[in-house]
């Protein structure tokens, strides 16, 4: 089986609490804990991030679908909540799709964003390899 990187970014800390510098390519974010938790609210705290990038893949999948079928996709807004409760975490999707679409197009889409790339990577829980690196480096 051929093994090929989808993506690479860097995560930083230092002297200044919970402030995350995120390199993602040629970007650069800071991701920061709410200041109720102690952090400066510098940025999207890490669960934000995660449902950023749950949010920008169901929409951009969704967009290029509509795109391909010639279908009126005006635009496409994706509201996600995470979960926390007795049976466990789970995420809350919700779109709010624009475009005179029918009712089976509109449904279609619904089912296309079950089986976008991170949705499936979420759903199937990713393995992590953790390592130490030597030291300094």
């Amino acid at each position: 089986m051929t093994t090929f990187r989808l993506s690479r970014v860097r995560a930083a800390i230092g002297a200044v609490p919970y402030a995350v510098a995120i390199e993602a390519g040629p970007h650069r974010l800071t991701a920061d804990e709410p200041v109720k938790l102690g952090g400066g609210g510098a940025g999207p705290a890490p669960f934000d991030l995660l449902l950023s990038g749950l949010g920008a893949c169901t929409a951009a999948t969704l967009k290029i679908y509509a795109e391909r079928k010639g279908w009126p996709l005006d635009a496409l807004d994706v509201d996600l909540v995470l979960l926390r409760g007795d049976e466990g975490d789970h995420i809350e999707r919700t779109l709010h799709v624009r475009g005179a679409l029918d009712a089976t197009q509109r449904a279609k889409l619904a089912d296309v964003a079950e089986r976008t790339p991170v949705t499936l990577a979420i759903k199937s829980g990713l393995a992590i390899d953790t390592r130490l690196a030597e030291e300094g480096r």
